[in-house]
């Protein structure tokens, strides 16, 4: 390379396959570039967005989460539910086969529970040991204290904590919250977003997007 050339896209970035520890656990579950799976995490029919990050011990099923999303230790993403109407919560009404011989899964609660997916956006931060429940929606910026558990859907850009969850406060104005889903910052190449990076580091929320909300081609 000569002087006063830019880097090469082999030198300004990482490879982009996902990172998985050898602990973690996936099952039917399709990870982004760049996502970063961390020690003992399990994922059950789960589809993640670029950049995305489990850390340790977090669980996640039947769910389609964003990208940019940072998922602490010992979250639990659609903990799924018991049949409370029965006779027994227990799991000997819904897989009986694993104590009997010709006896099914029942199928009806499993497409019960497939039908209750969760749905997270993108750039949402769910703190320590927080529980989403089956069937919330969270949208896209949104913050989840921890330890909270969500049994209702998140709106994009709020901050919720407690049990159960309520919310705290907005992260932005309406005004920037409607720009920043507009601008979809997270959908940009690589590229853009390696020079971004220095005005995600200084610029308030507003600069940032009278700044590249004018770039937009």
């Amino acid at each position: 390379m000569k002087d006063g050339e830019p880097a090469s896209d082999d030198l300004r970035f990482r490879p982009d396959e996902p990172r998985i520890h050898p602990s973690a656990e996936l099952k039917q579950t399709r990870l982004g570039r760049h996502c970063d799976i961390g020690p003992r995490v399990v994922l059950r029919d789960v589809a993640i967005g670029n950049y995305t990050y489990f850390e340790r011990g977090g669980e996640a099923t039947h769910a389609v989460i964003g990208k940019f999303c940072s998922i602490a230790a010992h979250v639990r993403i659609n903990a799924l539910e018991h049949p409370v109407e029965r006779v027994t919560t227990h799991k000997i009404s819904y897989r009986p086969n694993e104590y009997f011989r010709w006896q099914g899964v029942d199928e009806q609660f499993r497409e019960r529970r497939l039908a209750r997916r969760v749905e997270i956006g993108h750039d949402v931060w769910i703190g320590h040991g927080a529980v989403i429940l089956p069937g919330v929606s969270i949208g896209t910026g949104a913050v989840i204290g921890a330890s909270a558990v969500v049994s209702r859907d998140v709106e994009p850009y709020t901050i919720v904590a407690g049990v159960p969850a309520r919310v705290l406060r907005a992260r932005f104005s309406p005004e920037v919250a409607a720009g920043f889903q507009r601008l979809a910052w997270w959908d940009w190449p690589k590229e853009k977003l390696f020079e971004a990076v220095a005005d995600m580091q200084t610029l308030s929320p507003e600069a940032f997007l009278d700044r590249w909300d004018s770039t937009e081609s």
